[in-house]
């Protein structure tokens, strides 16, 4: 038979097309398989930085939440603890430079998983004191810590108290001084967070650009920004953590703490503080395991391979088939290398990037105060202990900056703001937050009736020096020291200083049920004849504070909900107005300017302002000054309110600078222009030169310890 002409043709095409199809289903299928070796590899990078992220945010806002039992454990004041936190900045810094610039030549993801290490190994030393320093000790009369031996509190005679016990007392003291007498174990927290400065320093810059690098380039948004939100989840647990070892007794699984007689709102009670950071640790420790095992670098995307801009990897590396062009690159460094000074001058020559860098400075200083000493804040404002005022801020104050944070990205979307509108949200965010701030002022608690520190043992107000009016006629007969801080609460409503100073001739009971009887001064007040008792702790505030903190909580997040709407537009702002060539350098610029003009400075005057608010200070067991035992709640109130108010006025002013250069530099027709997206409104470039490759940037940013904004 023959075979058509027809037929032979299709035999012979389906022959030749054939392989053809084979040939193709070989191409997608290997192609399929890259990219899913791709997508595996990046989202197991991805899932491994966002715990690390966790991990920082977590042990960075536990130190905050720790921050006032750390200055009783080692009796230190404000202005010191203020040292120690920003010891953290100080790490950062010293290695910033060498990590972002060598590090991308190097294994990225193991220079993260060391930089984990270093900060587990910061966050571990931070704790180690408490191993070190022996048991804590509190200042106690000696009848409510030996069920024994039952003394007069009003020592009127040395002979009262047995000798035994004067001399097991004294010979402890002693031993006590000549052990801490040459040691400062606050030393070693300020050493461990400067190790965790040090440790958290690459996961920033090195772990954003891997991420970049080797994602695909619609995902990287989306992968960038898991990565932020794991981040400000981190602070909720941190703080919430604080709280539940401030609910545990610092020496715990130490002592029999049946026989501690200090309570949760007693101002020498000091929590587990040391317990949260070896969880924190091991967080940390865990969190670096997985970048051991991680490639240095991952199968790029097909839609990336042959895109013109090479990533922050390739330009670092030089291959054997590249040597060609080792001098050539060499003359390339040295000419970027001399257009530093000129990049430089050209920078600072712009008035938006300058007027809105010293309003940022100046509005975080005011910020990282106010976070810095919020939880001592709310302790001596309003009487609430600290495992409670942890608790608030880290359920309602840091959820509310984290939807402020992406309200101000959505309005900014949504309502498709221009430059110009950024800058006026940003005012308004600010102007509108510290006007609500002003309004805390009105909502303060007055100070707790203290007899002869706030009021006088006749029940007036106290107007003279404070450590002669320690001191009445109702003590005149008892051996009493006015540094002693041993508060009792008398029937009376008024907290006395010590059971000697309140007149107290005898006690039953031991621990936190002692109460005392017969308190000469007790009965100043009521009436002289009449024999008064007194109950161990301080008075509870006055009626009316509870219903305050409560207000304050409300305005609180509120305030703190507006402040970070104009974040997002802020940095929107920065990055806008700079040329495309600079913007990274302008980051660079405007993030280490936050850390040593804000970051370091503003937690160690802060704390020096509130430590100048102090009535009575403590006394350390081999003589001087150790932390505040009490605070002028009204002064508290006005310094540190007053000068983050200050702070964020002179901000405001500086933004409006910023507005008014904007609306200077721009004509009304480029703002129309704009508003439709054909024209930026910064100077007169066009919106696309203002723009190119500005997506990555602003993904890429890093709005300095936003996750504990609060």
């Amino acid at each position: 038979m023959e075979i058509s002409s027809k037929e032979k043709t299709q035999f012979f095409s389906n022959s030749i097309i054939l392989p053809v199809d084979r040939s193709s289903f070989k191409s997608e299928s290997s192609a399929s398989k890259e990219k899913q070796s791709c997508c595996g590899g990046i989202k197991i990078f991805l899932g491994a930085l966002s715990f690390v992220y966790f991990a920082k945010a977590l042990s960075g806002s536990y130190l905050k939440s720790t921050i006032t039992q750390i200055e009783r454990r080692f009796d230190i004041p404000s202005s010191l603890v203020g040292v120690i936190d920003g010891s953290f900045e100080i790490g950062n810094l010293l290695i910033i430079i060498l990590v972002s610039y060598f590090g991308a030549k190097l294994h990225r993801p193991r220079i993260i998983g060391a930089g984990c290490l270093i900060m587990s190994a910061g966050t571990f030393l931070i704790a180690m004191p408490q191993f070190f320093m022996g048991r804590y000790r509190y200042e106690r009369f000696p009848s409510t810590i030996n069920s024994t031996i039952n003394t007069s509190p009003c020592l009127q005679d040395k002979s009262q108290t047995p000798l035994s016990a004067l001399e097991k007392s004294q010979v402890k003291i002693n031993a006590g001084c000549e052990k801490e007498a040459g040691s400062s174990m606050w030393i070693y927290v300020f050493l461990g967070n400067l190790l965790r400065g040090i440790g958290e320093t690459p996961i920033q810059p090195l772990g954003i650009t891997y991420l970049d690098d080797y994602a695909i380039e619609e995902n990287a948004a989306l992968y960038i920004g898991c990565v932020q939100t794991v981040a400000i989840i981190g602070p909720i647990f941190g703080f919430l953590l604080g709280s539940l070892c401030a609910k545990l007794y610092v020496d715990i699984g130490f002592v029999d703490l049946d026989s501690i007689t200090l309570t949760h709102k007693d101002v020498q009670w000091v929590g587990a503080w040391w317990l949260g950071y070896l969880i924190a640790g091991a967080i940390s420790l865990l969190a670096g395991i997985p970048f051991w095992f991680l490639p240095k670098h991952l199968p790029k995307p097909e839609s990336r391979k042959d895109s013109s801009t090479s990533s922050e990897q390739s330009k670092f590396i030089t291959e054997d088939n590249k040597d060609q062009h080792k001098s050539y690159r060499q003359q390339v460094k040295i000419a970027e290398m001399a257009k530093f000074l000129p990049s430089l001058k050209n920078l600072l020559g712009n008035p938006v990037y300058i007027l809105y860098l010293c309003a940022s400075i100046i509005q975080f200083n005011s910020l990282i105060g106010m976070v810095t000493y919020k939880p001592k804040y709310i302790e001596q404002q309003y009487g609430q202990t600290s495992s409670k005022t942890n608790f608030v801020i880290g359920l309602i104050n840091i959820p509310a900056v984290a939807f402020g944070i992406f309200s101000g990205g959505l309005i900014m979307k949504k309502f498709k703001v221009n430059i110009l509108g950024a800058a006026k949200l940003s005012l308004g965010s600010s102007f509108f937050g510290y006007l609500l701030l002003l309004s805390l002022f009105a909502m303060g608690c007055e100070n707790s009736d203290v007899a002869g520190l706030t009021v006088s043992y006749h029940g007036t107000k106290v107007m003279t020096d404070y450590e002669q009016a320690l001191f009445s006629e109702c003590n005149s007969g008892c051996s009493c020291s006015k540094n002693d801080w041993d508060p009792i609460c008398g029937e009376n409503g008024v907290t006395y200083i010590s059971a000697c100073l309140a007149g107290c001739q005898v006690s039953n009971g031991t621990g936190k049920n002692t109460v005392f009887f017969n308190c000469s001064c007790v009965g100043t007040l009521k009436s002289p004849s009449q024999s008064s008792s007194a109950v161990m702790g301080p008075c509870q505030k006055g009626n009316e504070c509870p219903k305050m903190f409560l207000y304050f909580l409300v305005i609180s997040v509120i305030t703190s909900y507006t402040l970070s709407v104009g974040g997002t537009p802020g940095y929107i702002l920065l990055l806008r107005c700079i040329k495309p060539h600079l913007k990274s350098f302008a980051v660079g610029i405007y993030t280490l300017a936050i850390r040593v003009l804000a970051g370091i400075p503003a937690p160690v005057y802060f704390g020096v302002a509130i430590d100048t608010t102090c009535l009575k200070w403590g006394s350390k067991r081999c003589g001087g000054r150790g932390a505040c035992r009490l605070y002028d709640s009204s002064a508290l109130r006005y310094m540190y309110l007053g000068l983050s108010l200050v702070l964020g006025m002179m901000s405001i002013f500086f933004s409006v600078a910023v507005l008014w250069v904007l609306r200077k530099s721009s004509s009304p027709q480029d703002e129309i222009l704009s508003a439709n997206g054909e024209k930026g409104s910064c100077g007169t470039k066009s919106r696309k030169d203002n723009f190119a490759n500005s997506d990555h940037l602003i993904q890429t940013t890093y709005w300095p310890e936003k996750e504990t904004r609060l």
